[in-house]
């Protein structure tokens, strides 16, 4: 049976109640601009390639290469700032940069595994050089890490990395510190997760796969967790899962990422952006791809942040949602004209990376901002979609059925 239900939109309560988390970084160290040094043999058009300051490891000083682009800025004018964090197997794009400055931002993207990209940068499935003054390993070391130092694990550094590289972009000339969110892709997004809840200048994050709730359903969760001791697991989850940061972070959010996502599956997803208590933007797509390319491409990443740092059209706005018997419904809000809806639903159950996903068009009430969909006869789960005039979509989170029909 479809349970009778109006929904909450773009902010909940957190699950649980909201604690401290459980690793505490030398925020007044990595607040201050980090020292810099030069970065010879490395040139991208338009930015500059640096290597930066990061945390200690092992009791010696590490460095971060990073690459960092401005935008031309009228005189007596600033702009805002992106801070840019890769996920598994990529590094620092200068691409990437390149992107954002062309969108009017000062960017950074910066390595965070103690390498330094290929030239040309490649952008996914070649392996990364590391260099002499690198910290700990990448994401797939650090649940070996587990008994070493907290100060000298991976998340430790990354999310160091990503505050130190916050500070310096913050410190050039031009750019207005008030004004600087976070954008990172699968790990880069799992990190990003960390750093809203611990890096309180942050304006906006957007979070493109990533997310939370690793030990309860993820690719890891399936493949690697099983090989590990599980105490070894457990302590990784206590340290490092991002649920235990997400309830801290009040900051306006974003989160993009597709039905069938083989590495951060919906249910994490679901649990996870329902733990933060600010705004929250929800834009899934059915089998959106799961790479870099895909991850920066979305327009709706762009727009959230124009929204909030220089004061462009806001994305739609979902202000509830619910199923009434076989009828789903959402209502939405939009600065925007909004121009259609869909209904994306499964018959399907078992794991949501094998699930198939389908799409019906929505009835659409453009005076009211209301959709309405029948629900197909064994719906297992279902979302809808709307999108405006920029082709922007948000979504409702996905419902599951109790009783397909």
């Amino acid at each position: 049976m479809i349970k009778n239900a109006a929904m909450p939109t773009t902010a909940s309560p957190p699950a649980h109640p909201i604690t401290l988390p459980p690793v505490a970084w030398d925020t007044q160290r990595f607040y201050r601009p980090p020292a810099v040094f030069a970065a010879p043999g490395f040139a991208g058009q338009g930015v500059q390639a640096l290597f930066y300051e990061g945390a200690p490891f092992g009791g010696q000083p590490t460095r971060v290469f990073a690459w960092m682009g401005l935008p031309e800025v009228s005189p007596g004018q600033t702009c805002p700032g992106i801070v840019l964090i890769h996920g598994g197997g990529g590094t620092a794009f200068d691409e990437w940069v390149r992107r954002w400055n062309a969108r009017g931002y000062a960017a950074i993207a910066m390595d965070l595994c103690g390498c330094v990209p290929a030239q040309p940068v490649v952008r996914d499935g070649v392996p990364h050089q590391r260099h002499e003054h690198g910290g700990p390993g990448g994401w797939d070391s650090s649940f070996h890490q587990t008994g070493e130092p907290i100060e000298d694990q991976w998340p430790y550094h990354a999310v160091a990395a990503a505050m130190a590289g916050h500070s310096l972009l913050a410190s050039q000339t031009g750019v207005d510190p008030r004004r600087i969110g976070t954008t990172g892709i699968s790990w880069g997004a799992y990190i990003s997760c960390l750093l809203a809840g611990v890096d309180d200048r942050l304006r906006a994050a957007v979070h493109v796969f990533g997310c939370g709730f690793l030990g309860h359903d993820s690719c890891w969760n399936d493949n690697t967790f099983p090989s590990i001791p599980a105490k070894q697991v457990q302590r990784w989850l206590e340290l490092w899962d991002p649920s235990h940061y997400l309830p801290r972070a009040p900051l306006p959010m974003a989160w993009v990422s597709g039905t069938n996502d083989f590495a951060y599956p919906l249910s994490s997803l679901k649990k996870s952006y329902q733990l933060p208590p600010g705004r929250r933007s929800l834009c899934i797509r059915v089998e959106m791809q799961h790479s870099h390319v895909h991850g920066w491409a979305p327009a709706e990443i762009g727009l959230f942040m124009d929204g909030l740092l220089v004061g462009g059209q806001p994305l739609p706005t979902l202000r509830k949602h619910g199923c009434d018997g076989r009828v789903a419904w959402a209502e939405f809000e939009s600065p925007t004209p909004l121009r259609h809806a869909q209904l994306c639903f499964t018959r399907a159950l078992g794991h949501w990376t094998d699930r198939k996903w389908n799409i019906l068009p929505a009835r659409f009430e453009t005076a009211t901002g209301r959709v309405e969909a029948d629900l197909p006869r064994h719906t297992t789960a279902w979302f809808l979609n709307v999108y405006d005039d920029r082709d922007a979509v948000i979504s409702t989170p996905h419902e599951e059925v109790g009783s397909p029909n």
